[in-house]
């Protein structure tokens, strides 16, 4: 109790990042605070976060949870200043806990292994063995033995004969150390992340570029929103760069970078264009088989080649990397308002001729090659469906999940024939008169919805998971083994003792010390 008193306020702020209840604390409030994070939608509109805290504890609750916490920061709480502080706090509490211990272990690893007396062995447990044979053979026998089971020894001259000792591993008790290490430079490269990496997302429509990307935002006001749209076209304009940016909307770059972070927008120093998009499904399905984009990075005007290519495609599980920005395949989806820019694209063959791709507008007409058929388009729908008990056609989902295309053909300026020609379904591109007339895409109508992410850190983490590795396998499966062999010389023969240490894997050792001892009786007894 004394002692407790006579400590300084440093003394007692070091006992109790020091404690391992303290960690346990720091620990729990963090994985506590991560569910609660992983169940609200991070950076949602807040009308998905308010729907989900009604299903949880009512509507009427609802709005007030929500605002309580949003106060709290629970919308972005990755970012969030307390989450952080945790983060802060637990690796200062590792830190601390590791220095606290580390002199302790530090002595048990650079202390040398010294011979036993007899209370010492007395005290270990220990094997014995008695052989025939003189002391000295024995003594070079069992030399032999512990430098096959991987131990370099010392030896000592005894009254009643000899004492090998040796030692290994000692510097395996450092494993947690390196555990340690592995968490902070983890912790080090998540708040790297934080604070300087990007997450967000870009819905980039067939046809365009954009030189920037987008971070999940709270509500914005109309005036917020008509003021970002101004923004997001003066990066545009110039490529992502904030300072001509500023210069163009009159404004000091430091406050356009501001107002930036609030409206989560990321200029990315380059721009990316959507060539084109397509996704696969399976047959009789509406379940995506693949979605592919196929990508343009240019940076000052000019086209950028990567690994020798000016076209780049990213699909699910194969991202885009450049200038550390990746862009992974995410979603896809129809441009609202697309439909007045896209293009029909056809793939022809007449009956009597070969193959051509042609193209119309959405309003537009097209030529069958080599005959005189003239094809308008009529109507289009994304995901056309079929009622059998009304008969009729219908639109049945807003993605492109079974597009299809009505087209009338004239001949004279007379209407012949029309039809459906759906793009997954062949048997209706057959034209009555045996042309073929393949529905290929409707191209600039949708977009593919690409996550971006920047992460400064991530380097750092893989190197902790790295480290991490190396310290889990030195603590679980390496230890510090200490050995001591008695050579006692009897009247008829000579006995050995054996005992033994180890931090961990005792019962892996003691096997290895029985083999150690049916190779020494194996040695002397071939030796008679």
């Amino acid at each position: 109790m004394e002692e407790n008193k006579n400590q300084t306020l440093t003394d007692k702020i070091w006992d109790i990042f020091s404690s391992v209840k303290f960690a346990v604390v720091i620990f729990a409030l963090i994985a506590l605070t991560s569910i609660i994070g992983t169940i609200i939608e991070q950076n949602a509109a807040p009308e998905k976060n308010i729907k989900l805290i009604g299903k949880l504890f009512g509507d009427s609750l609802a709005p007030t949870l929500y605002n309580a916490f949003d106060f709290l920061g629970f919308m972005d709480m990755y970012h969030s200043w307390w989450f952080v502080a945790l983060l802060m706090l637990f690796a200062a509490n590792l830190t601390v806990c590791s220095i606290d211990r580390l002199p302790l272990i530090w002595k048990l690893v650079k202390e040398p292994v010294k011979p036993l007396t007899d209370e010492q062995f007395k005290k270990l447990g220990k094997k014995e063995i008695a052989l025939k044979g003189k002391t000295e053979k024995i003594k070079a026998a069992a030399g032999f033995a512990i430098k096959k089971a991987g131990f370099k020894f010392l030896e000592t001259k005894e009254v009643d004969g000899y004492q090998l000792y040796s030692e290994k591993g000692n510097y395996t008790r450092l494993g947690v150390y390196i555990t340690h290490l592995s968490i902070l430079l983890i912790l080090i490269g998540a708040i790297i992340g934080i604070f300087f990496g990007f997450k967000g997302f870009l819905n980039l429509p067939e046809g365009k570029t954009y030189s920037v990307a987008f971070a999940q935002t709270g509500h914005l006001t109309p005036a917020q929103e008509e003021d970002m749209e101004k923004i997001i076209a003066a990066l545009q304009s110039v490529e992502g760069s904030t300072l001509k940016a500023a210069q163009e909307l009159g404004m000091e770059e430091q406050s356009l970078k501001l107002k930036m972070k609030r409206y989560g927008i990321r200029p990315l120093g380059f721009s990316i264009k959507c060539n084109d998009f397509n996704a696969d499904f399976y047959s009789n399905s509406d379940m995506p088989k693949t979605y592919k984009s196929w990508i343009t990075i240019t940076e000052n005007g000019a086209p950028v080649k990567i690994n020798g290519k000016e076209i780049q495609e990213i699909e699910v599980n194969t991202p885009l990397k450049y200038k550390g920005v990746t862009f992974y395949q995410s979603s896809y989806g129809l441009t609202p308002g697309g439909w007045e820019n896209s293009v029909f694209k056809f793939r022809v063959t007449p009956k009597d001729g070969k193959t051509e791709d042609i193209e119309s507008g959405v309003e537009g007409s097209f030529r069958i090659p080599g005959t005189n058929l003239t094809g308008k388009i009529e109507n289009f729908s994304p995901a056309i469906g079929f009622d059998q008990s009304t008969g009729k056609l219908f639109t049945y989902a807003e993605q492109m999940n079974n597009p299809a295309v009505l087209v009338s053909f004239y001949e004279n300026n007379k209407r012949k024939y029309g039809g459906w020609i759906l793009k997954r379904s062949p048997e209706t591109w057959k034209l009555p008169e045996g042309h073929i007339m393949e529905f290929v895409d409707l191209w600039g109508i949708q977009y593919t919805g690409l996550q971006v992410r920047d992460d400064p850190g991530v380097w750092v983490v893989y190197l902790g998971c790295i480290v991490m590795s190396i310290g889990l396998y030195i603590a679980f499966f390496m230890s510090h083994k200490k050995i001591w062999l008695r050579i006692i010389e009897e009247k008829n023969s000579t006995r050995i003792i054996v005992a033994m240490t180890a931090n961990k894997n005792r019962e892996a050792f003691e096997r290895k010390i029985d083999n150690m001892f049916a190779l020494l009786s194996k040695s002397v007894e071939g030796g008679k």
